[in-house]
Parts: C-alpha cells; structure tokens; sequence
C-alpha cells in the first residue's frame, strides 16, 4: 500500500472557501479509481507563516495505482486548485509505503 500525502498551508482569507472545496476535490480523486480512502487532518501546530495546515492523505493499492493517478489525472485536478487559491495556498506532496500495520482493541 502507498499512501499519497498532500500537505496543504491555507490563508485564512480563503479558509472556509477552500475547505468546502476541498471535501469536494477529495471526491473527485477518489472518483479516478486509483485509491481506495482518504482522510482529510488538520496539522496542529502554529505555522509561523500563518494559515492553517491541512494533510490529505490518500490511500492506493499499489504504486502503479499512483503512477497512473499521475499519468491521467493529477494535473487536470491540481489546476483547479491553482486557478482558484493561486497564491493564497501553499501544497507539497510526499510518497509514504506502508511496511506495517498494527492496532489494539481494548475492552
């Protein structure tokens, strides 16, 4: 499993804006087929920048998945964004493979 991380820093101009927008842009990806979830997390620290810090984390089944997310689908779905918020966010994106998975239940 690959988890595709999109960390995004949001002006508080634009902050409602973009997060109503943003749920939406999340459906969108998950419509191409190419992940299986995403969750959507607000970063909690204080930027010294400003904004608030927001993490996408999509995940995919495999890294073919995400190449051919890439390939045919991420710069159609980046550009609206970009056309949007311009210079009002700023975005980075990072690969994460997923080695291993635990969790506890308690009673």
């Amino acid at each position: 499993m690959i988890i595709y991380n999109v960390t995004v820093n949001i002006d508080e101009s634009i902050h409602e804006e973009w997060l109503n927008w943003i749920k939406n842009h999340i459906a969108l990806v998950l419509a191409t087929g190419h992940f299986t979830e995403a969750k959507l997390t607000k970063v909690l620290i204080e930027e010294e920048m400003g904004g608030t810090t927001y993490s996408i984390q999509y995940r995919a089944k495999s890294r073919t998945d995400l190449e051919d997310y890439y390939n045919n689908h991420a710069d159609a779905l980046r550009q609206d964004g970009l056309k949007r918020f311009a210079d009002k966010m700023l975005a980075f994106r990072t690969e994460l493979e997923i080695v291993d998975e635990f969790s506890v239940t308690f009673n």
